[in-house]
């Protein structure tokens, strides 16, 4: 399958989701595709996580979301060690950036 085909049949499926948003799809997908990063800012309501969820499902990939509060800590988006007295080791719990798309 060709690039342009893959991006139109994902363009589709994402566009049954999300209407009116023709130009944001289009920009995360090139993005994707381009191994790029995007930033979704906007108030709440206008299906930021619902355009990273579909993406994701039509894509087969994990996705996971971040609550940005002025509390936020480092450690709450990489992850933090923690300490297993059962094994005496210390075991990573991940952070959601350790998804495919967060």
């Amino acid at each position: 399958m060709r690039v342009e085909e893959f991006a139109g049949k994902v363009r589709g499926e994402v566009g049954k989701a999300i209407a009116g948003q023709g130009a944001t799809i289009e920009q995360a997908l090139v993005a994707l595709l381009a191994d790029g990063h995007v930033l979704l800012e906007g108030v709440p309501g206008l299906g930021k996580t619902l355009l990273v969820r579909t993406l994701a499902r039509v894509l087969g990939i994990e996705y996971g979301r971040v609550q940005f509060t002025p509390d936020l800590m480092p450690s709450d988006v990489t992850g933090t060690l923690i300490y297993d007295s059962k094994t005496s080791e210390f075991r990573l719990r991940r952070g959601p950036v350790f998804v495919g798309l967060l």
